[in-house]
């Protein structure tokens, strides 16, 4: 009988090659195709569309004990786009070369999508039964915040999560070589929040010609100036302090929580896995204004991507508004809470098992997600949310920046160990 590791590999390709561009296309065919492969193994799928094309799938498996809290395993179907001028390969070409996967969505995140779906079949063509029922989801339109995928799906159908405690998606679980033979597997089980902010000057309007002090677009780069440049103060959260810790402790450099920059000079590589939690961040990132080059306008506008660690919120708000110029306001485009857990519990201690029964010198530990997942808008359920991708990848392989970058690729024996480990997860959780 073809087992998860068997097939994952195919499973991940055909998904790759479903372009599945987030904005551009539509989640409708891999849905399909996903719901198509549930119910060939013996499950009964749920499709469901937000708006026409924009479609997520479920699907739940009885366990041995069903009156207790559901576990979910979740991935996103959508991608971002890619231009293929840029690449190497096609990007939805789904290419195998020298042991590794290669087209758009291979680490975000169809590895993961094929993972449980390759996991969901097993399954279901056994007829075995975890110990307690496993949820199976793949959602629409995360890459676009989830208006159309994990928002609409929890306000909508919340029947989908009915008796679910817990899930797990993208946003950790993979392994970082600290460069003396041992592997840190970070488990997130935290996130920065999101503070989408529009910036508007308002000013004087006149000839490009003449001398005006109340341009507004002198006082627009002057703040955007301001806050590309300020570096806000360490905020050292209780995840990320563990996280230092453990890596401390397998380099023989002990962790100082009151030096965290002398301590980080002391332990190599590990400041490029913590530097972007160690702190909020506000990043300009779009600038417009003016229709004429001989035209001072009265209005010009930028954006700025504002992340803020659990409890730090306010901070970046009013750091924001001390660098702004009076003449300039600033206004919410996107807003989405921080979350923080507590990296402990049953589930916490499969996770940690699993990760070390495949890799005796993989040592798993908590950690705070730069970014965000769906887990974000499912916590308005109650549903505890983890990030575990359970993978491990060779230390060559530039894995963080192939998120959202060229020549996206995934080993294909990451891919089967990925499903050893979530195996082993289901099955003792």
């Amino acid at each position: 009988m073809t087992s998860a590791q068997d097939e994952v590999v195919d499973l991940c390709r055909d998904l790759i090659r479903i372009d599945t561009s987030n904005p551009g296309a539509s989640e409708r065919p891999a849905a399909e195709y996903v719901a198509e492969k549930l119910a060939e193994a013996g499950l009964e799928p749920t499709l469901v569309e937000s708006a026409p094309g924009r479609a997520s799938v479920f699907a739940r498996l009885s366990g041995v004990d069903s009156s207790r809290p559901a576990l979910l395993l979740h991935g996103h179907l959508d991608v971002v786009p890619a231009d293929a001028d840029e690449w190497s390969v096609p990007p939805f070409s789904g290419e195998i070369a020298d042991g590794l996967l290669w087209g758009r969505g291979a680490i975000d995140m169809k590895d993961f999508d094929a993972a449980i779906l390759a996991l969901a079949r097993q399954f279901g063509r056994t007829g075995e039964k975890p110990p307690r029922d496993i949820v199976f989801g793949f959602l629409a339109d995360e890459e676009g915040g989830g208006k159309f995928g994990s928002h609409w799906l929890v306000e909508n159908r919340p029947d989908l999560f009915e008796g679910v405690g817990e899930a797990i998606t993208e946003g950790g679980g993979v392994s970082f070589d600290l460069g003396n033979g041992s592997r840190l597997y970070p488990i997130e089980c935290a996130q920065r929040g999101q503070a989408w902010l529009r910036l508007v000057a308002t000013g004087r309007a006149g000839h490009g010609s003449s001398p005006n002090d109340e341009n507004a677009v002198t006082d627009l780069a002057e703040s955007l100036a301001r806050i590309g440049r300020h570096r806000f103060p360490i905020r050292l959260i209780e995840p990320v302090r563990a996280l230092l810790e453990r890596a401390g402790e397998l380099l023989g450099v002990p962790f100082d929580p009151s030096d965290v920059d002398g301590s980080l000079a002391r332990m190599g590589r590990v400041g490029e896995l913590v530097n972007v939690i160690l702190r909020n961040s506000a990043n300009p990132t779009m600038i417009s204004g003016g229709y004429q080059v001989n035209v001072i306008p009265g209005r010009a506008t930028a954006a700025v991507d504002g992340r803020f660690l659990p409890g730090y919120e306010q901070e970046l708000l009013d750091t924001i508004d001390e660098l702004l110029l009076p003449s300039v306001r600033r206004e919410f485009i996107h807003r989405d809470i921080a979350m923080e857990s507590g990296f402990d519990g049953p589930l916490v201690d499969a996770m940690c098992a699993a990760i070390t029964a495949e890799d005796p010198d993989g040592h798993p530990a908590p950690y705070c997600n730069a970014g965000g997942t769906d887990n974000k808008a499912l916590s308005a359920l109650g549903i505890r949310g983890f990030g575990f991708k359970a993978l491990r990848v060779p230390p060559e392989l530039p894995y963080n920046r192939l998120f959202h970058g060229v020549d996206e690729r995934v080993p294909l024996e990451s891919l089967r160990f990925s499903v050893r480990v979530l195996d082993r997860l289901l099955r003792t959780c």
